[in-house]
């Protein structure tokens, strides 16, 4: 099984020309005030601790960060392993395209393991034993249905986020995120079909929201480690 922890994790975070910076100057592109006060609001401890019923994602805003982090975490394992271990006959504009969401989704895990501070989750241990990484339907399939979800969950996580100051400047960041998200998303759909980058808008021109339970009920298949939700908002 893979594990999501890598050198990533160790202060560096990759750009998509493969060079190192730091999260200090990755803070300052996402929006160094809004980072600042997320990090500082992972001061407020909110235990995760592992028991039977698995690891508990907390509550309130913290809860909320912590399921966007574990969604992250599970991305970007999927894309790192696409990355080493690229589909055949990969094109070398596709294999751009896949090292480009590699790095967006790592970018991501590393900004929430930051912000949440003392009060992040562990690292969790996927399951990616029912993708074929040798086939391009099998992977690009497999990031459709990533992508998608990743953009139904954080529109149906943001009406849970609290509206306090940090709470505003979590939604920021989420919306932030989610946009990117539904870039992905795009990309993907067209390369399985070219011209359906938009078939999972409705007839108001919208996109889907699933609740934390729906998502992770769905997202669950590639997780082994067990995640209590329990205690997030409703």
């Amino acid at each position: 099984m893979l594990n999501t922890k890598s050198k990533e994790d160790q202060g560096m975070i990759y750009q998509a020309d493969a060079r190192p910076f730091s999260r200090r100057k990755f803070f300052g592109i996402v929006g160094a005030g809004a980072a600042i006060m997320a990090t500082a609001s992972a001061c407020k401890k909110d235990d995760n601790n592992t028991n039977n019923d698995g690891v508990d994602l907390g509550s309130g805003d913290t809860g909320i960060l912590n399921y966007a982090y574990a969604l992250e975490q599970l991305e970007a394992a999927f894309y790192t392993q696409v990355v080493t271990t690229p589909y055949a006959s990969i094109s070398a504009l596709e294999m751009e395209y896949m090292t480009d969401i590699r790095n967006h989704e790592v970018a991501h895990r590393a900004f929430f393991k930051a912000a949440l501070g003392s009060s992040a989750i562990q690292d969790l241990e996927v399951d990616f034993s029912s993708i074929d990484f040798s086939s391009r339907d099998s992977v690009l399939g497999t990031a459709k249905a990533f992508e998608d979800l990743g953009v139904t969950a954080y529109n149906g996580a943001g009406q849970l986020i609290s509206t306090t100051t940090d709470g505003a400047a979590y939604l920021t960041l989420a919306g932030k995120i989610v946009s990117v998200e539904a870039r992905h998303a795009a990309l993907i759909a067209d390369l399985i079909s070219n011209g359906t980058f938009a078939n999972t808008v409705d007839g108001m021109g919208l996109d889907g929201a699933k609740s934390p339970s729906e998502v992770l009920a769905i997202a669950g298949t590639y997780i082994k480690t067990k995640i209590n939700a329990s205690h997030l908002p409703s």
